[in-house]
């Protein structure tokens, strides 16, 4: 469905070792980086689209994140819910919702919910039953 989700950030630096902490957690790829535009993209097994693209904003304007706007990423199992989210808050992250099941979106919705150092908010989600968190995230 996506060719890519870009998000801007503040400091690129700090930006690539905090998303780059999250992705591997996450089994995802770093494809490129380029500290010198500076931007870098991952994406999953395969070189495949969709990639995460972090940068400092092209009009060179400072980077501002939206209200309302959030990326959410699946996760394979509950444990990689976890994982990612106390690899972000190791890295400066702040929590906007604990991993936990969130039945008002379905009865199997495990996710959980953060910001990083530039004020973004990212989900990360698993939607499987505890039991068949297999490989499978959809």
């Amino acid at each position: 469905m996506f060719s890519h989700v870009f998000v801007s950030v503040g400091d690129f630096e700090r930006a690539l070792a905090f998303h780059g902490a999250v992705m591997d957690s996450l089994g995802l790829a770093l494809r490129f980086c380029e500290r010198d535009k500076p931007w870098a993209g991952w994406h999953s097994a395969g070189d495949s689209r969709p990639f995460f693209v972090i940068c400092k904003p092209f009009d060179g304007q400072p980077h501002d994140p939206g209200n309302g706007q959030m990326v959410a990423f699946a996760a394979a199992d509950r444990a990689t819910v976890r994982a990612a989210y106390q690899s972000a808050l190791a890295r400066g992250g702040t929590c906007e919702g604990p991993p936990g099941l969130r039945p008002q979106y379905h009865a199997n919705y495990y996710g959980a919910y953060f910001r990083d150092p530039d004020g973004n908010k990212f989900c990360v989600a698993c939607h499987a039953p505890e039991d068949e968190d297999s490989g499978a995230a959809s």
